[in-house]
């Protein structure tokens, strides 16, 4: 189930919704919401973006980048 951003969890692992050029879609990759904005959980790097909504990751992190 979809929720509102500023519902989401703190630090903890998230699917993300934008709208950009191309409509609506989800991020491939889990992102996480901290104090100063959003980040990719995989990487560490903070995100320039405006989600429309979220909802629990999941795929266990190890599966998207990789690692097993």
């Amino acid at each position: 189930m979809w929720r509102l951003p500023v519902e989401a969890p703190f630090e903890q692992d998230v699917e993300l919704a934008v709208i950009d050029d191309e409509g609506v879609h989800a991020l491939v990759f889990p992102c996480q919401r901290r104090p100063d904005g959003w980040i990719n959980a995989v990487t560490g790097e903070a995100l320039d973006i405006h989600p429309t909504h979220w909802r629990l990751w999941q795929i266990h992190r190890c599966d998207v980048s990789g690692l097993q």
